[in-house]
């Protein structure tokens, strides 16, 4: 019997799947692991919670994939707190080889990302050929739920968004804009709490056009500045993650207005990395 667990962890949400014979058979969600913007502390009290759920578990291998694993010092802080929990073979890769392998299987394709951050490749079935840098919800990440987060609350505090939709959106979220500025400039990470506006944005598209024009323009500015730095003339384009999954429709219209050829949406790449380790 194969028995294996897989990881998915975005800066968000981790997704841990102890799996037998090609299904999962225990599933468990924890907070997200992110080595950029947390230290092993940090780490390790997230890793512990797993710990009521190790005993008799903890021998079998980890594939453990995730955002943050820039460098072989990220990998080797994870696998050092990791290690404490689990005892078989750790393999620490980054979530974009994740979701090449979950999307694309052996054969070649360009992989995307839409989750709290953005990223892309192009995999070339076996491993990744090319990776245009992400750089972060700062400097890059277009298209992900921390930039389209951060381009709207940056509109709703300049008042360039209406008066309701501002009034409607700090009353259900009970903030202020100086709570709003002390979250992104004072306290640790800001991707994610941006990040977590992203499905009211996303709600609220079809009913105010200034938020679906910014919606738009972050998704076009993640084909035109990523995507299409690719050979997407030979190959299919595939994503996956909450934020693309949830804007499915706008990445289909997107891409039919560049010729390019959309492959599988999916929400999580779990599924997909159970079948490619079986």
């Amino acid at each position: 019997m194969k028995k294996f667990w897989i990881a998915d962890s975005g800066s968000t949400k981790t997704d841990w799947r102890l799996c037998e014979n090609g299904k999962a058979v225990l599933e468990i969600s924890t907070p997200g692991i992110n080595p950029v913007y947390q230290d092993e502390a940090g780490i390790a009290k997230i890793a512990a919670l797993l710990q009521p759920n190790l005993t008799g578990r903890a021998g079998a291998p980890l594939y453990f994939y995730g955002a943050g694993v820039i460098n072989t010092e990220k990998a080797d802080a994870l696998r050092r707190v990791l290690s404490n929990l689990f005892k078989g073979i750790i393999e620490i890769d980054t979530d974009m080889v994740g979701a090449a392998r979950a999307l694309c299987g052996n054969k070649p394709g360009i992989a995307c990302i839409l989750g709290t951050g953005s990223n892309s490749c192009f995999y070339n079935g076996r491993a990744i050929e090319r990776n245009v840098p992400p750089l972060g919800f700062i400097l890059g990440d277009e298209g992900s739920g921390a930039v389209i987060g951060k381009l709207f609350i940056a509109d709703l505090l300049k008042d360039r968004l209406p008066d309701e939709l501002k009034t409607d959106f700090l009353d259900r979220y009970q903030l202020t804009p100086s709570d709003i500025i002390n979250r992104v400039y004072r306290e640790p990470l800001p991707n994610r709490f941006l990040a977590a506006f992203a499905p009211y944005i996303v709600s609220v598209m079809e009913q105010y056009g200034e938020v679906e024009l910014l919606v738009k323009n972050s998704v076009e500015a993640f084909f035109t500045r990523n995507v299409m730095q690719y050979n997407y003339k030979n190959h299919p384009v595939y994503f996956t993650g909450s934020v693309a999954y949830n804007i499915k429709n706008l990445l289909h219209e997107t891409a039919k207005k560049y010729n390019i050829q959309i492959g599988e949406i999916i929400a999580s790449p779990t599924n997909g990395l159970i079948c490619y380790h079986s």
